[in-house]
């Protein structure tokens, strides 16, 4: 285990801006995508780092790219260093495993979450609802429970330190028109579709998780990660028990701690005792072992 980087610094490299986990690079035709150690939970990035998580998100979604290529168009052009343009070469070091050279995209400003299991804020609005996100569904589900079909259900893209909001998909329509609003959703669940039979034939569900797509010209494409540990509900499939909620691989078990000790969900965030910081960095270790079939060579 190596140290853990909580931000990068590359001098000569134009920085166009840092997100939760991401530090992202302007290199002109193309960005840079440098995935930190950092951890977010409810929209707050904790102080304290998960060591490798950064290389463990960039090499998951890379398999996923790599998996759903057919079904939709994607950013990425590579995550090997040596193909980078030569102004990258000199930080090859910090970027090797956690960086993307991806095309450039004008983001869709909508989360577009696909639901598979009903959890998280989707169960809490079913419960007092007996709907997500305008969508009704069948009377007497439990947390969990596993939907007849996916649900989409979009949200509204968070600023920094502020909570993503669920909202229709007519909302969606009228700020993005049909046209668009339904290549987002037809495209959303298919990858979701292909993406939780991949996932079950490694042992894992993929109860949900959320896509970002970005427009280069016409061509609607998939941006930022995809289909990681911090995008995703994970949950192992030997142990799936509807009626409450689930063993997971992904930061669920750092959210649960955060629940556990009553922090009020705003900075500053507390500090991450070690024990926290080694098992959800476990947690990540084991999807992505699951999912690639192989070990972590940084573990």
């Amino acid at each position: 285990m190596g140290t853990a980087l909580f931000q990068t610094n590359l001098p000569g490299l134009s920085l166009k801006g840092r997100g939760k986990v991401r530090d992202i690079y302007d290199l002109g035709g193309t960005l840079l995508i440098v995935a930190s150690d950092r951890i977010s939970a409810f929209d707050v990035v904790m102080n304290d780092p998960i060591p490798d998580k950064g290389k463990i998100l960039t090499q998951i979604s890379a398999f996923w790219f790599g998996q759903i290529a057919d079904l939709a168009p994607h950013h990425l052009i590579s995550t090997d260093v040596a193909t980078f343009p030569p102004a990258c070469r000199a930080y090859a070091e910090s970027l090797r495993d956690r960086s993307m050279l991806v095309r450039k995209a004008r983001v869709v400003p909508f989360e577009c979450v696909v639901r598979g299991y009903l959890s998280g804020s989707g169960w809490k609005e079913y419960r007092e609802s007996g709907s997500v996100c305008g969508i009704r569904l069948p009377n007497g589900l439990v947390e969990s429970d596993r939907l007849e079909e996916p649900i989409f259900t979009p949200a509204t893209k968070a600023e920094l330190g502020t909570h993503d909001l669920n909202v229709s998909f007519d909302q969606m329509v009228r700020d993005l028109g049909g046209k668009l609003a339904e290549r987002l959703r037809d495209l959303g669940l298919a990858v979701y579709r292909r993406a939780r039979s991949v996932a079950e034939a490694r042992g894992i569900i993929l109860a949900d998780t959320k896509f970002e797509f970005g427009l280069a010209d016409d061509t609607l494409m998939l941006v930022d990660e995809v289909l990681t540990p911090d995008s995703s509900r994970f949950w192992p499939k030997d142990q799936y028990k509807p009626g409450g909620p689930q063993p997971s691989f992904d930061k669920q078990f750092l959210r649960d701690y955060l629940l556990s000790i009553k922090w009020p969900q705003k900075p500053p965030p507390p500090p991450l005792p070690a024990e926290i910081v080694a098992k959800t960095r476990e947690k990540y270790l084991e999807a992505y072992a699951r999912l690639l079939g192989k070990p972590a060579p940084f573990a």
